[in-house]
């Protein structure tokens, strides 16, 4: 069931509690991103979110692309000691250590890969059926897919992608459509 936004037009009922989310929500989120780099920046921000509130992340979002060169994965994976004291400084991000190592080890496993097999692994993984869920009751944490994607990064070299932030990516990169199904971003 939605909830109606500040404009009176229904909305998934996490989307209306901050001006950010409801901006979010109806341009980003569940949108269709299909190219490495929005795809690693998406991942970065999801492992960066875990056990936050994501409007957290919102309101960082500009610093963390400041503080990892806009996430490109060329300049993260040269990143050294002197890169991780700065960033574990930075209050504009979340300082966390296993978080920041592992934005490092993952742009380093991206340049493993060749351009757009990134992507391509990702969307390997959009569910075949994935009916319109009716109230966020319907709307899982994780799902086999997301168990299979994170298994398929973890083997690829990625870390801290595990089944709930692997379907969180997914949610957010428009692999799956969670919009409820009387959104008006669905």
């Amino acid at each position: 069931m939605t909830v109606p936004g500040p404009d009176g037009r229904p909305r998934c009922t996490w989307a209306t509690s901050a001006p950010e989310y409801v901006e979010y929500h109806d341009h980003e989120w569940g949108r269709q991103i299909r190219d490495d780099h929005g795809l690693f920046e998406r991942m970065t921000l999801e492992g960066f979110q875990s056990g936050l509130s994501w409007i957290t992340i919102l309101r960082k979002r500009e610093n963390f692309r400041k503080a990892f060169a806009q996430f490109d994965p060329t300049v993260i994976a040269g990143y050294g000691q002197d890169d991780h004291d700065r960033l574990m400084a930075d209050a504009g991000i979340i300082r966390n250590k296993a978080k920041i190592t592992a934005t490092v080890t993952n742009a380093r496993a991206l340049l493993e890969l060749a351009p757009g097999e990134f992507a391509d692994l990702l969307w390997s993984f959009q569910p075949v059926d994935h009916p319109a869920p009716k109230t966020n009751a319907d709307v899982p944490a994780t799902t086999p897919e997301s168990v299979a994607m994170s298994k398929a990064l973890k083997k690829k070299g990625f870390v801290f992608v595990g089944p709930t932030t692997s379907y969180a990516l997914m949610q957010a990169t428009g692999i799956v459509n969670d919009h409820l199904a009387d959104c008006i971003a669905r």
